[in-house]
């Protein structure tokens, strides 16, 4: 318990699996539908789409940038990248879990592409703070790309070398950004999907560098 205690005191260290929460079999309940456009939450997604899993910080206002851009067929948000199985929201902010915050896109290629999506998340955040986004302290808000793909990884890898360049003309600092294939997704509770589409006033942090990611 001494151990967990200090990482409850210090949210900027991830744990160990260890120490990690044990989590639980059975998934979160979601809706069958996203509240703004109707599409399924869940898979399997029909033939012909892809996935892609982003994380910058709070999950609220990230699953909003990301649904609202144009061949996005379905988002949901969850976590992802530690070792509870299945987590809840309060295991994860507690930084016991290892997970960040995350949105799982579903898209449509023959729209729009994977390039255009990173040039959001780019964008949308600032990736150079390490285990926070703004106000937003702890291993939850960490900025992530997790891949489902080889090509998604060597294109996330490329943009993040671009994007560095450009922040470092503009005097900022070097991307904290974790990437990597994805481990597995868990969806985060109902009330937590489109959240600030169910409520409009609700709280958002992104905010971004103002750093634009080059064509």
């Amino acid at each position: 318990m001494a151990l967990r205690s200090e990482i409850l005191v210090n949210k900027n260290v991830l744990p160990t699996a260890a120490q990690a929460l044990p989590g639980r079999e059975t998934p979160m309940a979601v809706p069958d539908e996203h509240f703004v456009n109707g599409k399924p939450l869940t898979g399997p997604f029909a033939s012909g789409l892809e996935q892609a899993v982003f994380g910058l910080g709070c999950f609220w206002g990230a699953e909003r940038r990301l649904w609202q851009q144009p061949g996005v067929y379905t988002t949901a948000v969850g976590y992802a990248g530690g070792f509870t199985a299945n987590p809840t929201y309060e295991e994860t902010c507690s930084g016991l879990t290892g997970h960040s915050e995350v949105v799982l896109v579903v898209f449509d290629p023959k729209q729009t592409s994977y390039d255009a999506l990173l040039k959001v998340f780019w964008e949308a955040h600032n990736p150079t703070q390490g285990m926070r986004q703004g106000g937003d302290i702890g291993t939850q808000y960490r900025s992530v790309i997790y891949c489902t793909s080889e090509a998604q990884l060597q294109a996330a890898l490329a943009s993040q070398e671009v994007f560095q360049a450009e922040l470092s003309k503009a005097g900022l600092g070097e991307i904290t950004t974790e990437v990597q294939m994805a481990p597995a997704f868990y969806y985060a509770e109902a009330y937590h999907q489109q959240y600030l589409a169910k409520n409009p006033q609700g709280y958002c942090g992104l905010g971004g560098t103002g750093v634009c990611l080059p064509a």
